[in-house]
């Protein structure tokens, strides 16, 4: 079968032909129909990212992942061959996760092993296309909304950098009431999508008057909780200068760079927070689906594109160069 490969320790990538998996006892194989092009797995073939599980050299990447059933090992039950599925995007093994596309092969591949227990049934009204990439794309942003955060209804939120993962964030904000939501992105074209996506409003933050319409926007009060998106040192510091007494800045883009909060003692005067987020759990995933079939949410705005799996390098140079602004590109094998 076609599998893209990412050999860790040369850091070379290529779509090549491997042997195809089998599902072994307490596993399914899933034929793939769509999995999602993240920047995670961008970062993973430039090296950014280490796989610190991985028992050998080369991994098929992908976390996002959905298909159909077509063989069940031993001992699986609830489960049949023409399922629908999604997967979930790692799963925990004596007390520790796995990452599916990082430290075990994932679904960039015309096939994909799964335990039986990380897979999750697709009603037939949900496209592969907008299913596969709930596990990460949506569920890391709606973890970090409501379980993080603890976001509360009728409250101002931020939300800097408005890709893959804050232009969800702007649509599950307004589906359980914050407001008002304030999308921060210098990109036109993300700030102009933030607003279809329901935020309030959008601004540049090189606006010179940056810190006065946000004050405005929130009646003076300043935001109750700013999303870091974009996982930027200056995003950071701008938005913890914006934040209410009391104020969560919470981390979801991923960075090494040090963090600075410049005016430290008002910082703790106004008993302001810090909180790192990252990932999401099985629930999370469940209750979006719940979401999805309640009408709350759909995501066939967040498709930018669909690429065969044989271009699945294409995919990864778009994303990394933000080609066309995407939010997510999908492969179809």
């Amino acid at each position: 079968m076609l599998a893209g490969r990412l050999d860790v320790s040369t850091g070379t990538f290529a779509v090549e032909e491997i042997a195809e998996p089998h599902a072994g006892p307490g596993q399914v194989r899933i034929a793939v129909k769509a999995a999602g092009v993240c920047l995670s797995d961008v970062h993973l073939i430039q090296g950014v990212i280490k796989p610190l599980l991985l028992p050998g050299d080369s991994v098929t990447l992908g976390h996002e992942t959905a298909g159909v059933i077509d063989e069940i090992g031993d001992g699986v039950t609830g489960l049949t061959v023409g399922q629908r599925v999604l997967l979930q995007a790692g799963e925990e093994r004596d007390g520790v996760v796995w990452t599916r596309g990082v430290d075990y092969d994932g679904g960039w591949a015309e096939f994909a092993v799964a335990t039986a227990g990380t897979v999750v049934p697709l009603p037939d009204s949900l496209p592969f296309e907008q299913a596969c990439f709930i596990p990460d794309a949506v569920s890391t942003p709606w973890a970090a909304i409501v379980e993080t955060a603890r976001v509360a209804p009728a409250r101002p939120v931020g939300v800097w950098g408005v890709g893959g993962l804050g232009a969800h964030a702007v649509q599950l904000l307004r589906v359980i009431g914050a407001a008002p939501v304030i999308a921060i992105d210098p990109l036109p074209a993300a700030r102009e999508r933030a607003l279809a996506f329901g935020a309030d409003l959008a601004l540049d933050p090189a606006d010179p008057v940056f810190a006065t319409r946000v004050k405005e926007a929130t009646r003076g009060r300043g935001l109750s909780y700013a999303f870091d998106f974009a996982g930027v040192a200056p995003v950071r510091e701008q938005a913890a200068a914006t934040m209410a007494r009391g104020g969560r800045l919470i981390l979801v883009g991923l960075t090494d760079q040090p963090l600075t909060i410049t005016q430290g003692t008002h910082f703790s005067y106004l008993k302001q927070q810090i909180l790192g987020h990252y990932g999401s759990q099985p629930e999370h995933v469940l209750e979006l689906l719940d979401l999805v079939a309640g009408g709350r949410v759909e995501f066939s705005r967040s498709v930018s594109g669909a690429l065969r799996l044989a271009d699945a390098a294409e995919a990864v140079r778009r994303l990394d160069a933000k080609e066309g602004d995407p939010i997510r590109l999908v492969l179809v094998p």
